[in-house]
C-alpha cells in the first residue's frame, strides 16, 4: 500500500510496519546508527544484549563497522533479514497512518514527536537550495557510497531522521497530546541502554489527519513564510529543516533519483521510494535541546597541529594562536572571559596530560565549528592517517582526547532559534554543526516501510 499524497507541503501518509505483540520491544529498538562511532563497546553491548532475537539490529549498519572488512556481507545479512521479518509475518503492516510519539529520556521529561512520509521531490540537499526540505549543514558527497549500497537493494527503510518544523505557536504536533485517549496505543516500552521510555499513538482519524495538515499548511504560506523571516521572493519556502540523518535522508534521495530514470509516469508518482519516513518535532519543543558537536583527532602530533592551525589562519589574514593551562577548571575559565573580548573565537583542546586554548582573531566564519573545521578538513587532505570523528558529550571528549596520539575539541552549542533564520539567509551550516540532545537522546529505530 502506498503513501497518501496529502497536499502541496510535500507530506504523505505512510503505510508503517511495526513488530507484532509477542515482540520484546526493548531488544527490537535500538539507537540510530551513525552513534557511538568511536565506541565499539557500546555496539557489542547491544549485541550481546539483542542475541538472536527480532531486533532492528538485524536491519542496520552500525556505522562503527563501516571501515571493516566485512561489509557486503553485512548488507547481504541485513537485506535477507529484512525479507524474513516481513514474509514471516514479524512486522505487521498498518493502513496508512502518522504516529505521535512521546519520549523521555535520562536528560528531558519529554520530547514529541510525529511519523510522516515526506516527497524527495520536494527535497534538496545541494548548496543554495531553496526546496521545502532542506539541509541544514553541508553534505559530504564522498559519505553517500557506503550508505546507498545499504539501501539500494533493501525492502525496508527505518527512520532515524528527524525534520523539524519552526511552529513557536505549536499548532502542528502538541495539540495531539490532548487526544491521546482517542489513539490506539501502539507501543509503550522503556528503550535499552538506559536510553528513557517511549510511547506512540496511531493516527488515523481523518478529521484529526485532516486538521494537521491544515496546521503544516498554513507555515507553508509563501506570505507567512516572508513575513516570518523578513524575507523577500527570492527566499524559497522553508518548511522541513533536517535536524539529524542529513547523510541518511540525502541516501534516499541519491537512490530515488538514480531509480526513477527507468519508471514509467504512473510509477513515478506512485512508486513507495520516492518517500521518506521521518519523525517530525517542532524547534519549539522544550525537550529537543541543541547540543555541541565535538571533534576528536586521531594519529596527530599536537604541537604539530597547533603550529599549523597557526599557519593556516595566517594566510587567510587573521592571527591565531594557542595557550596551555594547568588545569582543565583554569582552561574553562580562561575560555569564558576570553570570549567576552570582541570578535574572536576560542575553542578548548585537551591533549595527553595537557589542557589548551585556540584562539583565533577575526575569524573567517560566522561560528566556531565553521572556523575549526575549515583548518581540520585543510589539515587532513595530506595526511591520510589522521582521522577525525564528530562526538557528543564533553566526558567522552575528554576521555579520547587525552590518549596518546589524540587531541579533542570543545565546541559551544548553538541556539536552536536561530536555526531557521540562518539557513534562510545563509545557506547550510558547516557539517556537524549541532546535536539534537546527546547520543542517547537520538532517534531509535523502531517504525519501518517499504520501499519496494
Amino acid at each position: 500500500m502506498n503513501s497518501k499524497k496529502t497536499s502541496n507541503s510535500g507530506v504523505h501518509i505512510p503505510p508503517v510496519l511495526l513488530p507484532g505483540k509477542n515482540t520484546n520491544l526493548t531488544k527490537w529498538s535500538v539507537v540510530a546508527c551513525d552513534q557511538y562511532t568511536s565506541q565499539e563497546d557500546y555496539w557489542k553491548d547491544v549485541e550481546n544484549y539483542v542475541g538472536n532475537d527480532y531486533s532492528t539490529l538485524h536491519l542496520i549498519f552500525p556505522e562503527v563497522y563501516l571501515e571493516k572488512d566485512d561489509k557486503d556481507e553485512r548488507v547481504s545479512k541485513i537485506n535477507a533479514a529484512m525479507e524474513q521479518y516481513v514474509n514471516e509475518g514479524i512486522l505487521v503492516t498498518h493502513n496508512p497512518c502518522f504516529i505521535y510519539l512521546d519520549r523521555k529520556t535520562a536528560h528531558v521529561p519529554s520530547r514529541k514527536g510525529l511519523i510522516i512520509a515526506v516527497d524527495l521531490e520536494e527535497y534538496e540537499y545541494a548548496k543554495g537550495s531553496q526546496s521545502l526540505i532542506r539541509a541544514t549543514e553541508g553534505t559530504v558527497i564522498e559519505r553517500l557510497p557506503p550508505r546507498v549500497k545499504v539501501r539500494e537493494n533493501a525492502l525496508l527503510e527505518l527512520p532515524h531522521i528527524m525534520l523539524l518544523i519552526d511552529d513557536p505557536e505549536r499548532s502542528v504536533i502538541e495539540p495531539l497530546a490532548l487526544k491521546t485517549e482517542s489513539f490506539e496505543k501502539v507501543y509503550d516500552f522503556d528503550l535499552m541502554m538506559g536510553s528513557g521510555h517511549i510511547t506512540g499513538f496511531k493516527i488515523e482519524s481523518e478529521e484529526t489527519i485532516s486538521s494537521i495538515l491544515q496546521a503544516i499548511n498554513a507555515l507553508a504560506a509563501p506570505e507567512t513564510f516572508r513575513k516570518k523571516y523578513g524575507v523577500g521572493e527570492d527566499k524559497g519556502v522553508l518548511l522541513f529543516a533536517v535536524g539529524d540523518g542529513n547523510h541518511s535522508l540525502a541516501t534516499a534521495k541519491v537512490c530515488w533519483e538514480n531509480l526513477k530514470q527507468c519508471l514509467s509516469p504512473d510509477e513515478l508518482e506512485n512508486h513507495p521510494a520516492r518517500y521518506a519516513l521521518v519523525e517530525l518535532v517542532n524547534v519549539h519543543d522544550e525537550g529537543l535541546v541543541f547540543e555541541p558537536i565535538h571533534r576528536v583527532v586521531f594519529n596527530v602530533d599536537t604541537m604539530c597541529l597547533l603550529n599549523s592551525l597557526k599557519h593556516y589562519f595566517m594566510d587567510k589574514n587573521c592571527r591565531a594562536d594557542y595557550k596551555f593551562f594547568a588545569s582543565e577548571g583554569a582552561m574553562k575559565s580562561w575560555a569564558e572571559e576570553a570570549r567576552l573580548s570582541g570578535n574572536r573565537h576560542v575553542i578548548p583542546f585537551i591533549s595527553k596530560d595537557s589542557f589548551g586554548i585556540v584562539a583565533i582573531d577575526k575569524p573567517p566564519y560566522n561560528l566556531e565549528v565553521g572556523t575549526l573545521q575549515s583548518f581540520l578538513d585543510d589539515f587532513m587532505k595530506d595526511r591520510p592517517d589522521v582521522k577525525i570523528d564528530y562526538i557528543h558529550g564533553a566526558d567522552v571528549v575528554a576521555s579520547l582526547g587525552s590518549k596518546e596520539g589524540n587531541m579533542g575539541f570543545f565546541l559551544p552549542a548553538m541556539n536552536k532559534h536561530d536555526l531557521f533564520k540562518t539557513v534562510i539567509l545563509d545557506g547550510a551550516l558547516p557539517r556537524k554543526t549541532f546535536s539534537m540532545g546527546e547520543a542517547d537522546e537520538k532517534r531509535f529505530y523502531l517504525e519501518c516501510r517499504k520501499i519496494r
